[in-house]
């Protein structure tokens, strides 16, 4: 289908006319030149930013989340890639506490892969950051993935969630927004039923189509009514030169956005009236309120085609999570095997993409999940985006987050894990370790003497030298001595992500120890 192509032919076809607005609208509004204080001026400036808005193609916005505010401090917060993949890269919001504080629970955001970008939910992490530590999906276009890099499907991107939680480690919490709810719950189900000791503490699942037979919504109706094979055939295009992604199989953010704009037409016509006759009454706020939100609403991203009819098909036609069908490269899911990870559902009372009900039917399937380690509620007065940004979901929500992670802070098969291990360990002391670990060889249960100064190594503050003296590590000769499998062993153990390899600590600790030596 050239449908595509069309849409880039018309596109670059506009070009011109959108730079000739532009420049109009400048001068317009040039403070220097009489006619832009009068009606007749700012009409003219209007249309034209009009005319320019809606012509526009919007990129990817930015989050601009550059502080927060915790413990009544403001504090510095900035984005570090941690984890990447061709289809997705790992966002950590990395907030400048002091090292000595005590450590905020581990969050993984799941963003939707719907056609808007991971930054739809800035208003999300915001209300969470001043309470945890969060990290972040990060969907990439797939009209910028070379078509070498291989396929994405949904097997693909239950396979990313587990590799994250591994990453992340034990006892992190995830929490996903709408369409991940159910790779996420998949995903889980998989963990918890191979005992996986990442397997997270806590699943929130908001506004999400675990069931979309509970209250079917015009998306869901859409889907039974037109079959897969109407999808094949009319939304399904290949990526145009010169994309990265040329030749991909794709299913095209504009088709996904004018479908969500034909839902509420008559709202958006109002809104854009509005903003017409803002811009010429002058009200700067209310025009910037409107900019702002399309300036995010209209910035849309392309799926692959194989996941995104593997997900009409699989969730919204066959109802095969539900069913007890659904199936991970032969392995089925089953969601009766979470025992240990808490799950918290959220839903909207207007939700009119993801009906009520339909995110509490994970409550249903997860059975085996104990009474107090399970919650379900609604927001009154919301529809879908209600139920993950807005005044209601700060005050409301956001709340009963917190509040369940820390009731459920660990996963409940991780917490029963030490005493199955006391029973089978020697009583000769805390510090004696297991044969099988690589550690034990150069662990101590006190320091030989003076204990050395570790926060002398860079990339070791108050906070990491506590942690080091905890496991056993008291002397740089101990550090400097690690072989390949023990620093392996103590950056897992220590949960530093890398660090120990990234900074060098044993190079640095060979350095100050033989300085220690020669003093």
């Amino acid at each position: 289908m050239l449908f595509y192509h069309f849409y880039e032919l018309n596109h670059a076809a506009m070009s011109p006319v959108r730079a000739a607005v532009d420049m109009t609208r400048l001068y317009f509004q040039n403070p220097f030149n009489p006619v832009s204080y009068t009606q007749a001026g700012r009409t003219v400036a209007a249309s034209c930013e009009m005319m320019e808005r809606v012509t526009r193609r919007y990129g990817k916005p930015e989050f601009e989340l550059y502080s927060t505010v915790v413990d009544g401090e403001e504090i510095k917060v900035s984005e570090e890639i941690i984890w990447s993949k061709p289809f997705c890269d790992i966002l950590h919001f990395q907030r400048d506490l002091p090292e000595d504080r005590r450590a905020d629970p581990k969050m993984l955001i799941v963003a939707p892969m719907s056609g808007h970008y991971a930054t739809l939910l800035r208003g999300t992490v915001e209300a969470l950051l001043p309470h945890l530590e969060i990290y972040m999906t990060d969907w990439e276009d797939a009209r910028q993935v070379p078509v070498a890099d291989g396929n994405f499907d949904l097997d693909d991107y239950i396979d990313y969630v587990i590799q994250i939680l591994h990453f992340l480690g034990p006892n992190t919490h995830v929490l996903a927004v709408c369409q991940p709810s159910v790779p996420v719950f998949a995903a889980v189900a998989l963990m918890e039923e191979k005992a996986d000791q990442c397997a997270p503490a806590t699943m929130t699942l908001m506004g999400g189509p675990i069931d979309t037979r509970e209250g079917p919504t015009a998306v869901n109706d859409l889907a039974v009514e037109k079959g897969i094979d109407w999808f094949k055939r009319n939304v399904i295009m290949d990526v145009p030169f010169p994309h990265k992604g040329f030749g991909r199989q794709v299913y095209p953010g504009f088709l996904q956005l004018s479908g969500f704009m034909s839902m509420n037409l008559d709202r958006h016509m109002v809104a854009h009236r509005d903003f017409f006759q803002h811009l010429i009454e002058g009200d700067g706020d209310s025009a910037e309120k409107h900019r702002d939100f399309y300036d995010e609403y209209l910035a849309v991203m392309d799926l692959t085609a194989e996941f995104y009819l593997q997900t009409v098909e699989t969730v919204f036609i066959e109802h095969a999570l539900p069913k007890g069908e659904l199936m991970h490269r032969g392995e089925r899911v089953d969601p009766k095997k979470i025992t240990g990870t808490a799950l918290l559902t959220v839903e909207g009372e207007n939700d009119d993409i993801s009906g009520l009900g339909q995110t509490q039917a994970a409550q249903k399937l997860a059975e085996n999940i104990p009474a107090n380690r399970r919650m379900h509620y609604v927001q009154q007065g919301v529809g879908h985006y209600g139920v993950f940004n807005g005044s209601k979901y700060r005050a409301e929500i956001v709340p009963r987050i917190i509040k369940f992670i820390e009731d459920n802070a660990s996963n409940a098969r991780l917490q029963q894990a030490p005493k199955r291990t006391v029973k089978k360990a020697s009583p000769t002391g805390f510090f004696k370790k297991l044969r099988s670990d690589p550690l034990r060889k150069i662990l101590l249960s006190e320091p030989k003497g003076t204990a050395d100064d570790l926060k002398q190594i860079s990339g070791v503050g108050p906070k990491l030298e506590k942690a080091l003296n905890g496991v056993g590590i008291f002397h740089y000769w101990q550090i400097a001595s690690l072989t390949e499998d023990q620093a392996a062993a103590l950056d897992d153990r220590l949960d530093t992500r890398g660090r120990l390899t990234r900074d060098s600590w044993v190079e640095q600790a060979l350095r100050l120890n033989e300085e220690v030596h020669t003093n």
